[in-house]
């Protein structure tokens, strides 16, 4: 493929899901990948298959100490950054009143702050090559929720708000933020959540239903939220910035007010 050749990519949450399928993505097309993920077996993993120009940095998007040392190993790796990809995220249920504030913490400095931290080291390095692309993995749930999620989609609208922000802050910089906002797709998280909630059926059952939720009939692919990634991350979307771009089989074009038959 080639469009990325020359460039320097950080995936955060690269080791799995739509992650993977990014540092997948830029492998392809030619560029230096650091997968930055806490798992150190599915990183080791994501690194040996991709092969390639793909490394592997262990370490907790919740922790500066750990963006700022993964920012300098893409430096010391591949002499520069041009992009940062954040994919790091979790899932957890419940409402205000029974979310333990612990697990509030987890889902709001994971899918958030590590954007932040990300994103903090990223900028000076990624200005120094004369501008580049940050995109954020958001969410469909940034724009409208499902019941007993209050803190992810309150960490997803906190996406969307920071990107527009950040967009602001760096446009001098030559430098596009941009977040892309899927609706059900097929990763490991998504798969774990088909299991707690499968009732008496399959976990592949309810991820066939939760897919006829949306108006193509089906869940996405990682890939498929791959591509606007690398799109967003591209040349050719250097005018776009500060926005958030849906890829989520027409789900919220869907009013759940239907005609009667």
């Amino acid at each position: 493929m080639g469009d990325f050749a020359g460039k320097s990519v950080i995936v955060t949450g690269g080791s799995l899901g739509m992650g993977l399928a990014c540092a997948t993505r830029f492998a392809k097309g030619g560029a230096g990948v650091l997968i930055v993920a806490n798992d150190p077996a599915s990183t080791e993993t994501a690194v040996r298959e991709l092969g390639g120009d793909v490394r592997g940095f262990v370490g907790d998007v919740r922790k500066a100490a750990d963006m700022e040392a993964a920012t300098a190993e893409a430096v010391k790796a591949f002499g520069g950054l041009d992009i940062l990809v954040c994919c790091a995220g979790i899932q957890r249920y419940g409402s205000v009143v029974d979310t333990p504030e612990e697990v509030w913490d987890d889902v709001l400095d994971i899918n958030l702050k590590g954007i932040f931290l990300a994103s903090k080291y990223a900028v000076p390095e990624i200005r120094r090559r004369g501008g580049g692309a940050i995109v954020a993995i958001s969410s469909v749930q940034s724009y409208a929720s499902q019941s007993s999620v209050a803190a992810y989609t309150a960490s997803k609208g906190g996406i969307n708000a920071l990107v527009r922000a950040m967009s602001l802050d760096h446009a001098a910089d030559n430098i596009t933020v941009n977040a892309v906002c899927p609706a059900s797709v097929d990763t490991p998280m998504l798969r774990w959540a088909a299991d707690l909630y499968k009732g008496g059926s399959t976990a592949e059952a309810t991820l066939a239903a939760w897919g006829k939720g949306h108006p193509l009939g089906r869940i996405g692919q990682p890939w498929e939220v791959a591509e606007m990634v690398a799109f967003l991350a591209s040349d050719k979307a250097r005018f776009i910035t500060g926005a958030d771009f849906k890829v989520d089989g027409g789900v919220m074009a869907k009013l759940g007010i239907v005609l009667p038959e």
